[in-house]
């Protein structure tokens, strides 16, 4: 019944999470059915994100799929394709405030919207626009990583390295997973 609704009225899907959760693995499982089922679709991603590819939208499993690189969410609405009928985004926590007009404009149009993004950053704090896309989705699900420390389900991307910008790009060797007890606990012993 929502996907019907969906066709015809456009909605807007999100999937959040922490790092290593599968956000970007359930983005592009959700893009290929769209494609499966003869469906014109368009993949964005945020152009500072070359971690695997400057092009693609990759998983950190290596699953893979064509995208376009842009700096600003509006360059969506200059880009779009007659006849779209899903429209991807990868990292949409890098994104300014301005994505939640334009993915709001494409669904109003008719357009199926996925989008994948952290929900907090390593601070544990609400990350740039996705709490507003959550709020103004129709779908929301919540995808959680394993905690590296004890095997709870992981919600925190925990930063190894001592930079205190907001945004490091980076893996396993920066980042890890872990549930609020490992977090809380892991952030402590740093404060000491």
């Amino acid at each position: 019944m929502f996907l019907e609704i969906a066709k015809k009225a456009g909605s807007i899907e999100v999937i959040c999470g922490s790092m290593f959760s599968g956000k970007t693995e359930e983005l592009i499982r959700r893009m290929k059915r769209a494609v499966f089922a003869n469906q014109k679709v368009a993949i964005y991603k945020p152009s500072i994100d070359v971690r695997y590819s400057e092009t693609q939208v990759v998983s950190h499993d290596q699953h893979k799929i064509q995208s376009t690189p842009i700096k600003d969410a509006a360059q969506m609405l200059q880009a779009i394709e007659d006849g779209i009928e899903v429209v991807g985004v990868d990292e949409a926590q890098f994104f300014g405030a301005n994505i939640v007009e334009v993915v709001q404009t494409l669904a109003n149009k008719g357009i199926r919207v996925i989008i994948a993004g952290l929900d907090t950053d390593f601070l544990g704090k609400p990350f740039g626009p996705m709490p507003s896309l959550m709020a103004v989705a129709e779908d929301v699900q919540k995808v959680h990583a394993i905690c590296v420390k004890c095997g709870s389900p992981a919600q925190h991307s925990h930063r190894l390295s001592k930079s205190g910008k907001l945004v490091v790009l980076g893996e396993k060797d920066i980042y890890e997973p872990l549930c609020r007890h490992c977090y809380n606990a892991a952030v402590a012993a740093e404060k000491e």
